[in-house]
């Protein structure tokens, strides 16, 4: 009997401490990825282009006439962090600002095609963020967009100074639209009217499980319990308080949802989810036929215009009734 007992005294020190290193590495491999920041920085500019042929050229032709300045400001935890900015097309007509939220290890050249939507197609002025541990911001880790609200809500914050426009529109793409979700939840300034989520994941437990399964063929116990607590511990966050979902039960503003019928990486039933948990204020839902993941502007390039254009039409012209 003493001879088992310590067997598997043994047995659950070892079972503990594989765990233990399991959460650590998959905590590493999922929230440090290399390469990341500066150094991923040629590899995005070449996406931006094969998402929206000649995006780089537009960009870098802003930049060269002073139109798109950069902008480094002190993040919500006291890293150094940047953006682009730019006026709409038409600046005495401007019909609101546009802050655009990136992905998950991307910044905030990848999805210049929605920098040129609302600023050349729609007249929207642009702030353009790069989360922290993207492009040319500091950060530890990346933080799958809980913290990452506190930034944007700065960034929005600066638009409002720079522009003095009192329509803002956050319009987020995959980890950029849980960013915008999670921010949707949270006590807002008045300028703040709308939100666009572009296939977001309903809480980082919920994408990392899947992540874990398709990537690993494991399931959540016990890797992503430990790793749930080392990201608590190191980061002071954790997988299930990080979510969209419980954001989206305290959010009243409208709301555009987008998601792609083909998108398997973060499944098509989350949009569901996300839809379901807003229950106060006005909500649209777009599903994009045919669209891989972030994939819905270059599928129907058209079709997504159009409806970011008459969603915010019309939460412009809604009555207050309506809207809340």
């Amino acid at each position: 009997m003493k001879r088992l007992l310590n067997a598997a005294l043994l047995l659950l020190a070892l079972f503990s401490m594989t765990s233990c290193l399991a959460g650590k590495f998959m905590c590493n491999y999922a929230l440090k990825p290399t390469p990341h920041g500066v150094d991923d920085i040629e590899r995005t500019r070449y996406k931006a282009d094969s998402l929206l042929d000649g995006s780089t050229a537009w960009y870098d032709n802003l930049k060269e006439k002073g139109i798109l300045k950069d902008i480094y400001e002190d993040g919500y935890n006291g890293k150094k962090v940047h953006a682009v900015y730019a006026p709409a097309a038409d600046p005495a007509n401007a019909n609101g600002t546009a802050v655009v939220v990136h992905g998950y290890t991307d910044n905030h050249y990848v999805f210049l095609y929605l920098v040129r939507m609302y600023r050349d197609e729609l007249n929207y002025n642009v702030m353009v963020p790069d989360l922290q541990y993207h492009g040319y911001s500091e950060g530890d880790a990346v933080q799958m967009g809980w913290f990452d609200r506190y930034d944007v809500e700065m960034w929005a914050d600066k638009a409002y100074e720079i522009f003095h426009n009192d329509f803002t529109v956050v319009h987020g793409v995959s980890m950029g639209a849980a960013t915008t979700m999670m921010m949707s939840g949270d006590n807002l300034p008045e300028y703040i009217k709308a939100f666009v989520e572009d296939c977001g994941y309903s809480s980082v437990w919920d994408q990392f499980s899947t992540n874990l399964h398709d990537s690993f063929h494991l399931p959540p116990f016990p890797i992503l319990y430990s790793a749930n607590r080392v990201c608590k511990k190191r980061y002071g966050w954790d997988f299930k308080e990080a979510s969209s979902v419980n954001q989206l039960a305290k959010s009243y503003l409208p709301m555009l949802f987008i998601h792609g019928d083909a998108d398997d990486f973060v499944p098509f039933d989350h949009l569901k989810k996300n839809y379901d948990a807003k229950t106060a204020g006005y909500k649209e839902m777009w599903v994009a036929e045919g669209a891989v993941h972030a994939n819905a502007y270059a599928s129907h390039p058209e079709e997504y215009t159009r409806r970011v254009s008459e969603f915010l039409k019309k939460v412009k012209t809604l009555q207050t009734d309506d809207l809340y």
